[in-house]
């Protein structure tokens, strides 16, 4: 079997990075400073390049705790960041916009966003196709789509101001959910 052609991946990266791409949106609401925007597309790109390489090499082992487990704690730490920028978002005045690009909500949101693509990996790997030339593509990929959420997010926080963050925390809320489903 040939491995995918090049606009192949590249669908399947654009599929792969739609997570990423909400979550940027959700983020714009903290702002369009050039260090937040590093922080977010480096970490989902660097993630989304990683979880397939780490299927590939080890798919089955990976797979079978992830899908078993991996998945609720991800939606229980997904429900919690979520819930909190929702409760900001009710607030008239939040004290403070929680910041997504940083520490431990950084983390989970690299993983929630590119947990997707462990399977893809996996895939490729009974597939036997080799794994560096797509994994780079779709690293790239999800940073120029984070990039653009980010974008995107800003503009939408400049016309509904704080209650963007309601918006944010569902749409965090919705991946969690989407990942146990």
């Amino acid at each position: 079997m040939n491995a995918p052609a090049f606009y192949e991946i590249i669908i399947i990266s654009i599929g792969l990075g739609f997570d990423a791409f909400s979550v940027a949106l959700a983020s714009g609401a903290h702002g369009f400073t050039p260090r937040r925007v590093f922080r977010l597309s480096w970490h989902f790109g660097l993630f989304q390049f990683m979880m397939p390489v780490i299927g590939w090499t080890v798919g089955e082992i990976i797979s079978k705790h992830i899908g078993c487990y991996g998945n609720w704690v991800l939606l229980i730490l997904l429900i919690g960041i979520g819930g909190k920028m929702i409760n900001d978002g009710i607030k008239d005045v939040p004290k403070e916009i929680p910041d997504l690009s940083k520490g431990w909500s950084l983390f989970v949101l690299s993983v929630a966003t590119s947990i997707d693509a462990l399977g893809v990996g996996f895939g490729f790997g009974l597939l036997d196709y080799d794994i560096l030339k797509p994994a780079f593509i779709i690293g790239i990929v999800c940073a120029i789509m984070t990039i653009t959420g980010v974008y995107f997010g800003v503009k939408l926080y400049d016309k509904l101001g704080h209650r963007m963050l309601i918006i944010g925390g569902v749409i965090l809320i919705g991946i969690g959910i989407k990942m146990v489903l």
